[in-house]
Parts: C-alpha cells; sequence; structure tokens
C-alpha cells in the first residue's frame, strides 16, 4: 500500500495551468509529473471554475462600500445624531423653543 502524496498548491496549480495551456497531453503530464491523470483533470477544472472568483475579488467596483466603509459611516452617523439631539435640547434650554405640540420640552 502506497502513502497518499499531499501536493502544494503551489505544485497543483503549476500542472493546472500546464494542462490549461494543452501543449501536453494530461497522460504526458501525468507521466512527466508523476500525478495520476484524472487528478490533473480535476486541477485543471478547479483551477477553471475558481479563475473568475479569484479575478472577481481583485477587480471589485471602486463605488462599492467595503464593510470597514459601512461601519466607518455607521459610527459616523450615531455620533451626529447625539451631536444633534445634544444641540437640540441645548437650544430648547436657552431658547425656550417650543416642540411640535406647542410644549415645552424638558
Amino acid at each position: 500500500m502506497t502513502k497518499r502524496k499531499n501536493h502544494a498548491p503551489e505544485f497543483k496549480a503549476k500542472v493546472a495551468l500546464e494542462a490549461i495551456r494543452e501543449e501536453m497531453t494530461l497522460a504526458g503530464l501525468s507521466k512527466k509529473d508523476g500525478v495520476h491523470a484524472t487528478q490533473i483533470g480535476t486541477w485543471k477544472r478547479a483551477a477553471i471554475e475558481n479563475m473568475a472568483s479569484a479575478l472577481g475579488r481583485r477587480w471589485h467596483d471602486p463605488d462599492t462600500p467595503g464593510s470597514a466603509d459601512i461601519e466607518k459611516l455607521s459610527s459616523k452617523i450615531g455620533q451626529l445624531v447625539v451631536e444633534w439631539d445634544f444641540s437640540a435640547d441645548a437650544l430648547v434650554q436657552l431658547l425656550g423653543t417650543r416642540g411640535k405640540n406647542g410644549e415645552q420640552r424638558s
């Protein structure tokens, strides 16, 4: 019984790229790299399927805010709401401004 080989991701990518280029047959690549042709086919399919997602992450729409931007903006909104409420309460106390119903706020 032989032990399973764990190939490095770099090796898998190199073999998959060679298979995508189709400069050699899968059988030729199998013999050259010591990996079964079925395994090379699996790596090739995985590389092709994941290529779009890998490129999609890098080339995102710059107008789309990231989670860090959203959190920063939410924090700023919260700060401005607190400042607004404080200013409104101070205005009521200083000027005696009445609310919508004509009642004094406390």
